[in-house]
Protein backbone atom coordinates (compact mmCIF):
# COMPACT_ATOMS: atom_id res chain seq x y z
CA UNK A 1 0.00 0.00 0.00
CA UNK A 2 1.21 3.05 -1.07
CA UNK A 3 1.85 6.09 1.74
CA UNK A 4 0.11 8.96 1.84
CA UNK A 5 2.72 12.12 0.92
CA UNK A 6 1.29 15.09 3.31
CA UNK A 7 2.60 17.91 5.19
CA UNK A 8 0.99 16.13 8.12
CA UNK A 9 2.78 12.57 8.29
CA UNK A 10 5.58 13.92 6.56
CA UNK A 11 6.09 16.91 9.33
CA UNK A 12 5.59 14.39 11.97
CA UNK A 13 8.34 11.49 11.25
CA UNK A 14 10.85 14.25 10.29
CA UNK A 15 10.32 17.63 11.32
CA UNK A 16 14.02 18.48 9.49
CA UNK A 17 13.13 17.04 5.90
CA UNK A 18 10.15 18.48 6.46
CA UNK A 19 12.07 21.57 6.49
CA UNK A 20 14.13 21.18 3.93
CA UNK A 21 11.42 20.16 1.19
CA UNK A 22 9.43 23.41 1.68
CA UNK A 23 12.92 25.25 0.94
CA UNK A 24 13.41 22.96 -2.10
CA UNK A 25 9.58 23.75 -3.20
CA UNK A 26 9.67 27.55 -2.68
CA UNK A 27 12.84 27.58 -5.03
CA UNK A 28 11.39 25.06 -7.78
CA UNK A 29 8.06 27.15 -7.95
CA UNK A 30 9.99 30.48 -8.28
CA UNK A 31 11.87 29.33 -11.12
CA UNK A 32 8.67 28.15 -12.69
CA UNK A 33 7.24 31.82 -12.28
CA UNK A 34 9.91 33.23 -13.66
CA UNK A 35 10.44 30.71 -17.05
CA UNK A 36 6.22 31.69 -17.35
CA UNK A 37 6.86 35.52 -17.02
CA UNK A 38 9.49 35.06 -19.87
CA UNK A 39 7.09 32.36 -21.97
CA UNK A 40 4.04 32.06 -23.39
CA UNK A 41 2.34 32.47 -19.85
CA UNK A 42 3.59 36.18 -19.85
CA UNK A 43 1.15 36.63 -22.70
CA UNK A 44 -2.01 35.26 -20.52
CA UNK A 45 -0.81 37.34 -18.16
CA UNK A 46 -0.41 40.93 -19.45
CA UNK A 47 -3.51 40.42 -21.84
CA UNK A 48 -5.30 43.25 -19.49
CA UNK A 49 -2.50 45.57 -20.60
CA UNK A 50 -2.70 45.93 -23.64
CA UNK A 51 -2.57 49.54 -24.81
CA UNK A 52 -5.28 51.14 -27.06
CA UNK A 53 -2.33 51.61 -30.01
CA UNK A 54 -1.94 47.67 -29.82
CA UNK A 55 -6.06 47.33 -30.42
CA UNK A 56 -7.13 46.33 -33.86
CA UNK A 57 -9.37 49.37 -35.20
CA UNK A 58 -13.19 48.22 -34.72
CA UNK A 59 -15.47 48.67 -38.36
CA UNK A 60 -18.68 47.26 -38.41
CA UNK A 61 -20.65 48.37 -41.08
CA UNK A 62 -19.74 49.46 -44.52
CA UNK A 63 -22.01 52.63 -45.14
CA UNK A 64 -19.24 54.91 -45.48
CA UNK A 65 -17.50 52.72 -47.98
CA UNK A 66 -20.61 52.22 -49.86
CA UNK A 67 -20.79 56.11 -50.04
CA UNK A 68 -17.02 56.86 -51.28
CA UNK A 69 -17.46 54.16 -53.71
CA UNK A 70 -20.52 55.58 -54.97
CA UNK A 71 -18.87 59.50 -54.97
CA UNK A 72 -22.28 60.79 -53.52
CA UNK A 73 -24.02 60.99 -50.99
CA UNK A 74 -27.93 60.54 -50.66
CA UNK A 75 -29.69 62.96 -48.34
CA UNK A 76 -33.42 62.26 -47.18
CA UNK A 77 -34.97 65.66 -46.89
CA UNK A 78 -38.66 67.75 -46.20
CA UNK A 79 -38.26 69.37 -49.37
CA UNK A 80 -40.99 71.93 -47.72
CA UNK A 81 -39.31 73.12 -44.65
CA UNK A 82 -38.61 76.51 -45.18
CA UNK A 83 -35.49 77.49 -42.93
CA UNK A 84 -34.25 73.76 -43.11
CA UNK A 85 -34.58 71.89 -45.75
CA UNK A 86 -36.25 73.36 -48.66
CA UNK A 87 -36.65 73.32 -52.82
CA UNK A 88 -36.80 76.45 -53.96
CA UNK A 89 -38.83 77.33 -57.48
CA UNK A 90 -35.47 77.00 -59.30
CA UNK A 91 -34.94 73.83 -58.50
CA UNK A 92 -32.03 73.84 -55.94
CA UNK A 93 -32.09 73.25 -52.05
CA UNK A 94 -31.69 75.45 -48.99
CA UNK A 95 -31.48 75.28 -45.40
CA UNK A 96 -30.02 74.11 -42.31
CA UNK A 97 -30.51 70.38 -42.88
CA UNK A 98 -29.33 71.05 -46.72
CA UNK A 99 -26.18 72.39 -45.60
CA UNK A 100 -25.51 69.68 -43.14
CA UNK A 101 -25.35 67.61 -46.13
CA UNK A 102 -23.40 69.36 -47.84
CA UNK A 103 -20.83 70.13 -45.09
CA UNK A 104 -20.60 66.26 -45.42
CA UNK A 105 -20.31 65.96 -48.90
CA UNK A 106 -17.73 68.64 -48.91
CA UNK A 107 -15.72 66.64 -45.95
CA UNK A 108 -15.85 63.82 -47.76
CA UNK A 109 -15.49 64.52 -51.58
CA UNK A 110 -14.21 68.01 -51.94
CA UNK A 111 -17.53 68.98 -53.25
CA UNK A 112 -20.72 70.66 -51.84
CA UNK A 113 -22.76 69.32 -54.92
CA UNK A 114 -21.79 65.37 -54.44
CA UNK A 115 -25.52 65.29 -53.19
CA UNK A 116 -28.73 63.76 -54.40
CA UNK A 117 -31.75 65.14 -52.27
CA UNK A 118 -34.62 62.40 -51.93
CA UNK A 119 -38.00 63.50 -50.68
CA UNK A 120 -39.12 61.70 -47.75
CA UNK A 121 -42.60 62.09 -46.07
CA UNK A 122 -42.95 61.60 -42.61
CA UNK A 123 -44.51 58.43 -42.40
CA UNK A 124 -41.45 56.62 -44.85
CA UNK A 125 -38.69 58.46 -43.39
CA UNK A 126 -37.65 55.91 -40.74
CA UNK A 127 -37.89 53.15 -43.44
CA UNK A 128 -35.63 55.13 -45.76
CA UNK A 129 -32.91 55.31 -43.60
CA UNK A 130 -33.39 51.68 -41.76
CA UNK A 131 -33.48 50.01 -44.79
CA UNK A 132 -30.47 51.85 -46.35
CA UNK A 133 -32.61 53.72 -49.06
CA UNK A 134 -30.85 56.98 -48.07
CA UNK A 135 -27.41 57.34 -46.56
CA UNK A 136 -28.61 59.91 -43.98
CA UNK A 137 -32.09 61.69 -43.05
CA UNK A 138 -31.54 65.28 -42.51
CA UNK A 139 -34.87 67.19 -41.58
CA UNK A 140 -37.09 68.14 -39.26
CA UNK A 141 -36.80 65.04 -37.00
CA UNK A 142 -36.87 65.04 -33.45
CA UNK A 143 -34.62 62.87 -31.09
CA UNK A 144 -36.44 60.91 -28.74
CA UNK A 145 -36.45 57.86 -26.86
CA UNK A 146 -38.44 55.23 -28.32
CA UNK A 147 -36.86 56.43 -32.31
CA UNK A 148 -33.44 56.11 -30.81
CA UNK A 149 -34.08 52.83 -29.45
CA UNK A 150 -36.62 51.13 -31.24
CA UNK A 151 -36.20 51.43 -35.07
CA UNK A 152 -32.74 50.71 -35.69
CA UNK A 153 -31.43 54.50 -35.94
CA UNK A 154 -28.95 56.49 -34.59
CA UNK A 155 -28.99 60.16 -33.76
CA UNK A 156 -26.13 62.03 -34.65
CA UNK A 157 -25.60 65.56 -32.43
CA UNK A 158 -28.57 67.68 -32.62
CA UNK A 159 -27.79 70.97 -34.71
CA UNK A 160 -30.64 72.75 -34.04
CA UNK A 161 -32.94 73.44 -30.70
CA UNK A 162 -36.71 73.85 -31.00
CA UNK A 163 -39.75 73.62 -29.49
CA UNK A 164 -43.49 73.23 -30.13
CA UNK A 165 -45.30 76.09 -30.74
CA UNK A 166 -49.19 77.37 -32.07
CA UNK A 167 -49.83 79.99 -34.77
CA UNK A 168 -53.56 81.63 -34.51
CA UNK A 169 -54.83 84.44 -35.86
CA UNK A 170 -55.00 87.57 -33.89
CA UNK A 171 -58.39 88.20 -34.20
CA UNK A 172 -59.10 84.96 -32.79
CA UNK A 173 -58.78 86.49 -29.24
CA UNK A 174 -56.96 82.98 -28.52
CA UNK A 175 -53.66 83.77 -26.39
CA UNK A 176 -53.30 80.55 -24.41
CA UNK A 177 -54.03 77.20 -24.41
CA UNK A 178 -56.99 76.79 -21.90
CA UNK A 179 -58.34 79.29 -25.00
CA UNK A 180 -58.28 76.63 -27.54
CA UNK A 181 -61.14 74.45 -25.40
CA UNK A 182 -63.61 72.71 -28.23
CA UNK A 183 -61.24 74.07 -31.17
CA UNK A 184 -60.13 72.80 -33.96
CA UNK A 185 -56.11 72.74 -34.69
CA UNK A 186 -53.94 72.11 -38.34
CA UNK A 187 -51.98 68.89 -37.11
CA UNK A 188 -48.69 67.51 -39.05
CA UNK A 189 -49.94 63.66 -39.18
CA UNK A 190 -47.47 60.71 -38.00
CA UNK A 191 -44.92 62.95 -36.05
CA UNK A 192 -44.15 64.27 -32.36
CA UNK A 193 -46.27 67.34 -32.83
CA UNK A 194 -49.21 65.55 -32.89
CA UNK A 195 -48.18 63.19 -29.94
CA UNK A 196 -46.96 66.00 -28.08
CA UNK A 197 -50.40 68.06 -28.73
CA UNK A 198 -52.92 64.90 -27.60
CA UNK A 199 -50.41 64.88 -24.50
CA UNK A 200 -50.95 68.38 -23.43
CA UNK A 201 -54.27 68.58 -24.15
CA UNK A 202 -54.79 65.21 -22.11
CA UNK A 203 -53.10 66.67 -19.55
CA UNK A 204 -55.03 70.08 -18.71
CA UNK A 205 -57.95 68.58 -20.07
CA UNK A 206 -59.14 70.39 -22.71
CA UNK A 207 -61.39 68.99 -26.03
CA UNK A 208 -60.15 69.72 -29.26
CA UNK A 209 -60.46 69.05 -32.82
CA UNK A 210 -57.11 67.78 -34.28
CA UNK A 211 -57.49 68.53 -38.75
CA UNK A 212 -54.51 65.95 -39.67
CA UNK A 213 -52.41 66.56 -42.95
CA UNK A 214 -49.68 65.07 -44.62
CA UNK A 215 -48.65 67.82 -46.60
CA UNK A 216 -47.64 71.10 -45.04
CA UNK A 217 -48.72 73.31 -47.60
CA UNK A 218 -52.14 72.06 -47.48
CA UNK A 219 -51.85 72.48 -43.84
CA UNK A 220 -50.64 76.05 -43.70
CA UNK A 221 -53.58 77.19 -46.87
CA UNK A 222 -56.11 75.08 -44.43
CA UNK A 223 -55.01 77.36 -41.66
CA UNK A 224 -55.54 80.42 -43.39
CA UNK A 225 -58.28 79.93 -45.21
CA UNK A 226 -59.52 79.50 -42.07
CA UNK A 227 -60.57 75.98 -42.05
CA UNK A 228 -58.67 75.38 -38.44
CA UNK A 229 -58.53 77.67 -35.28
CA UNK A 230 -54.96 77.64 -34.92
CA UNK A 231 -52.10 75.67 -36.41
CA UNK A 232 -49.13 73.60 -34.66
CA UNK A 233 -45.42 72.88 -34.77
CA UNK A 234 -42.30 73.24 -34.50
CA UNK A 235 -42.10 77.24 -33.22
CA UNK A 236 -38.92 78.01 -36.07
CA UNK A 237 -41.27 76.43 -38.53
CA UNK A 238 -44.60 78.38 -37.57
CA UNK A 239 -42.29 81.85 -37.51
CA UNK A 240 -40.96 80.38 -41.36
CA UNK A 241 -44.24 80.25 -42.69
CA UNK A 242 -46.23 82.99 -40.85
CA UNK A 243 -43.34 85.25 -42.72
CA UNK A 244 -45.17 83.97 -46.27
CA UNK A 245 -48.83 84.44 -45.26
CA UNK A 246 -50.00 87.15 -46.74
CA UNK A 247 -50.41 89.39 -43.82
CA UNK A 248 -48.39 87.98 -41.72
CA UNK A 249 -48.88 90.87 -39.39
CA UNK A 250 -52.29 89.28 -38.62
CA UNK A 251 -50.86 86.31 -37.19
CA UNK A 252 -49.14 85.28 -34.11
CA UNK A 253 -46.53 82.83 -32.50
CA UNK A 254 -48.13 82.32 -28.54
CA UNK A 255 -45.58 82.13 -25.80
CA UNK A 256 -46.98 78.78 -25.25
CA UNK A 257 -43.81 75.87 -25.59
CA UNK A 258 -45.39 72.76 -26.11
CA UNK A 259 -42.35 70.27 -25.58
CA UNK A 260 -38.88 70.39 -26.33
CA UNK A 261 -37.32 69.03 -30.00
CA UNK A 262 -33.98 68.50 -30.10
CA UNK A 263 -33.57 68.07 -34.15
CA UNK A 264 -30.74 66.71 -36.39
CA UNK A 265 -29.77 63.92 -38.28
CA UNK A 266 -30.25 60.60 -38.70
CA UNK A 267 -28.53 57.28 -39.75
CA UNK A 268 -29.43 53.62 -39.48
CA UNK A 269 -27.79 51.39 -36.44
CA UNK A 270 -24.36 49.11 -37.20
CA UNK A 271 -22.65 52.11 -38.43
CA UNK A 272 -19.93 53.11 -36.62
CA UNK A 273 -17.61 54.43 -38.68
CA UNK A 274 -20.24 56.97 -40.64
CA UNK A 275 -21.58 57.69 -37.30
CA UNK A 276 -18.36 59.37 -36.14
CA UNK A 277 -18.06 61.20 -39.90
CA UNK A 278 -21.20 62.97 -39.48
CA UNK A 279 -21.08 63.37 -35.71
CA UNK A 280 -17.75 65.55 -36.22
CA UNK A 281 -18.69 67.55 -39.17
CA UNK A 282 -21.72 68.71 -37.27
CA UNK A 283 -19.05 69.92 -34.63
CA UNK A 284 -16.82 71.00 -37.22
CA UNK A 285 -19.32 74.45 -37.60
CA UNK A 286 -19.97 74.99 -34.07
CA UNK A 287 -16.51 74.86 -33.32
CA UNK A 288 -15.36 76.61 -35.91
CA UNK A 289 -17.43 79.62 -34.52
CA UNK A 290 -16.22 79.06 -31.01
CA UNK A 291 -12.69 79.69 -32.55
CA UNK A 292 -14.31 82.69 -34.55
CA UNK A 293 -13.32 81.19 -37.59
CA UNK A 294 -15.38 81.37 -40.32
CA UNK A 295 -15.76 81.63 -44.49
CA UNK A 296 -14.24 85.26 -44.85
CA UNK A 297 -11.60 84.95 -42.48
CA UNK A 298 -10.02 81.30 -42.68
CA UNK A 299 -7.48 82.07 -45.51
CA UNK A 300 -6.16 84.47 -43.25
CA UNK A 301 -5.40 82.32 -40.01
CA UNK A 302 -3.20 79.81 -41.85
CA UNK A 303 -0.38 81.37 -40.13
CA UNK A 304 -1.53 81.78 -36.52
CA UNK A 305 0.12 80.98 -33.81
CA UNK A 306 -3.06 78.90 -32.01
CA UNK A 307 -2.50 75.27 -31.71
CA UNK A 308 -6.37 74.51 -31.70
CA UNK A 309 -6.54 76.56 -34.73
CA UNK A 310 -3.74 75.06 -36.38
CA UNK A 311 -4.87 70.96 -35.55
CA UNK A 312 -8.58 72.76 -36.63
CA UNK A 313 -7.76 73.46 -39.96
CA UNK A 314 -5.19 70.83 -40.22
CA UNK A 315 -2.20 72.38 -40.69
CA UNK A 316 -0.27 70.29 -37.62
CA UNK A 317 -1.39 66.98 -36.89
CA UNK A 318 -3.99 64.52 -38.79
CA UNK A 319 -7.39 64.59 -37.27
CA UNK A 320 -8.80 63.28 -39.81
CA UNK A 321 -7.07 60.06 -40.27
CA UNK A 322 -9.12 58.24 -37.83
CA UNK A 323 -12.51 59.45 -39.63
CA UNK A 324 -11.37 58.32 -43.24
CA UNK A 325 -10.94 62.00 -44.18
CA UNK A 326 -8.80 64.39 -44.78
CA UNK A 327 -6.59 66.06 -42.35
CA UNK A 328 -7.95 69.39 -43.38
CA UNK A 329 -11.42 68.24 -43.43
CA UNK A 330 -13.23 71.16 -41.03
CA UNK A 331 -11.08 73.84 -42.95
CA UNK A 332 -12.72 72.98 -46.31
CA UNK A 333 -16.41 72.75 -44.85
CA UNK A 334 -15.87 75.98 -43.53
CA UNK A 335 -14.28 77.35 -46.74
CA UNK A 336 -17.69 76.31 -48.93
CA UNK A 337 -20.02 76.13 -46.40
CA UNK A 338 -19.58 78.60 -43.64
CA UNK A 339 -19.58 78.37 -39.65
CA UNK A 340 -22.25 77.44 -37.53
CA UNK A 341 -23.48 81.24 -37.37
CA UNK A 342 -23.29 81.53 -40.84
CA UNK A 343 -25.50 78.77 -41.54
CA UNK A 344 -28.00 79.38 -39.41
CA UNK A 345 -28.12 83.47 -40.18
CA UNK A 346 -28.75 82.38 -43.89
CA UNK A 347 -31.08 79.81 -43.63
CA UNK A 348 -32.98 81.73 -40.34
CA UNK A 349 -32.27 84.36 -39.09
CA UNK A 350 -31.56 87.07 -41.41
CA UNK A 351 -34.99 85.50 -43.86
CA UNK A 352 -37.09 85.19 -40.61
CA UNK A 353 -35.50 87.27 -38.05
CA UNK A 354 -35.32 84.16 -35.46
CA UNK A 355 -32.96 84.73 -32.65
CA UNK A 356 -30.38 82.35 -31.58
CA UNK A 357 -32.09 81.60 -28.75
CA UNK A 358 -30.96 77.97 -27.57
CA UNK A 359 -29.27 77.86 -30.75
CA UNK A 360 -26.38 80.08 -29.20
CA UNK A 361 -22.52 78.80 -28.42
CA UNK A 362 -22.69 77.52 -24.94
CA UNK A 363 -20.39 80.65 -24.22
CA UNK A 364 -23.06 82.90 -25.09
CA UNK A 365 -26.01 81.01 -22.74
CA UNK A 366 -26.84 78.42 -25.64
CA UNK A 367 -27.05 74.67 -26.16
CA UNK A 368 -24.64 74.82 -28.66
CA UNK A 369 -21.25 72.72 -27.47
CA UNK A 370 -18.15 70.88 -29.38
CA UNK A 371 -16.10 68.43 -27.91
CA UNK A 372 -12.26 69.18 -28.00
CA UNK A 373 -10.86 69.05 -31.58
CA UNK A 374 -7.72 67.34 -30.74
Amino acid sequence: MSKIFSKNNLEASNPLEWSNFRSKLIIILAGLLLTTSNGCGADLLNKSKVTSSQKPAIRQGNRLDTIKNRGRLICGINDRLLGFSYKEPDGSYSGISVDLCRAIAVALFDDPKAVEFRHLSSESRFTAVASGEVDILSRNTTWNLSRDSGLGLDFPPTNFYDGQGLMVNKDSKISSLEDLQGKSICVPINTTTEANLAEQMRKHNIAYQPVLFENADDLYQTYVDRGCDAATSDRSELVARRSQITNPEAHQVLDTVLSKEPIGSVIANGEPAWFDVVTWVTYAVIKAEELQINSGNIESLTDSKNPQIKRFLGIEGNLGANLDLSADFARRIVQQIGNYSEIYERNIGQPFNLERGANALWKDGGLMYAPPFR
